[in-house]
Formats: C-alpha cells, structure tokens, sequence
C-alpha cells in the first residue's frame, strides 16, 4: 500500500524497523525541547501530513519502551487519524509518572499503525440474541 506524505519536519520519513513490524516510529517535530511535568499532557506535533484511502485509518500508539520505563504514554491511545484528515499529525502525550520528562526534536514518541476498517449501521431491536455469557462483563469471564 501506498500512502501520500508530506514531510515538513527535518527528520527522515517513518519507517518500519523490522520485516515483521505494525508500526512506525513518529519523532518529535519542536523548535524548542518540552517538558512535561507528572500529569500533564501536551500535542506534540511531528510535522507529518498523510493522505490515507478511504477504508483505512493512521492509529497513534504509544511505545512501549517510554510507557515502562519513563511513564510516558498517549492518553487517546489508539488516537485515529481519519482518512478524510489532511491536518499535520499531532501525539497527545501524557506524562504518567512522578519526575518530569522533556521531550526533545527527533525523539521517538509513538507509533503509527495503518489500520482497515468497517463500516457499521446500527438497526434498532427489541432484543438481542442469548449467549451463555450473557450481560456478564467487566472481568466476569476471568479468574477472581
């Protein structure tokens, strides 16, 4: 698949690092290093303009490596990122834990997955079909 880009940021374009990878790294894209204080939350942007097909959508995760070991996470996660979207890429991040953490130009700060997707109509009922699970939910299949 191919997807139109426009790159305004002075780093190279995302990239799959591995053969068998879902998601490519977005960077940082500030003038200016920013850090974020335990709790609070900030868009970051990356510079990154992407025309996707309809059907398809850009899901902005987080890392792992900074969510375990810095804390740092996006708060929408997955954030979508419409196919009728042409807006320059922003990441909600959220710094979770208890020490301030600065984001610098260039630096990795979520993944981008590209995602198929469906389209659903709802059609209003009286009832729905029985399962043997039922209305159980919120942990009820699991061990207690």
């Amino acid at each position: 698949m191919n997807i139109r880009i426009i790159n305004k940021s002075a780093h190279a374009l995302p990239h799959y690092e591995t053969g068998a990878s879902a998601g490519m790294d977005l960077r940082a894209n500030i003038t200016t290093a920013q850090t974020l204080q335990p709790l609070e939350r900030a868009i970051i942007k990356t510079g990154l303009f992407i025309e996707l097909p309809v059907g398809f959508e850009a899901q902005v995760r987080p890392r792992s490596g900074l969510a375990a070991k810095k804390g740092i996470t996006v708060l929408n996660a997955p954030g979508t990122v419409d196919a009728d979207y042409r807006g320059e890429i922003g990441v909600i991040l959220v710094n979770l834990s208890n020490e301030p953490f600065t984001i610098e130009n260039g630096e990795r700060i979520a993944q981008l997955v590209i995602a198929k997707h469906e389209r659903a109509e709802f059609i209003e009922v009286e009832e729905l079909s029985e399962t043997a699970r039922g209305e159980g939910g919120f942990g009820s299949t699991g061990v207690k």
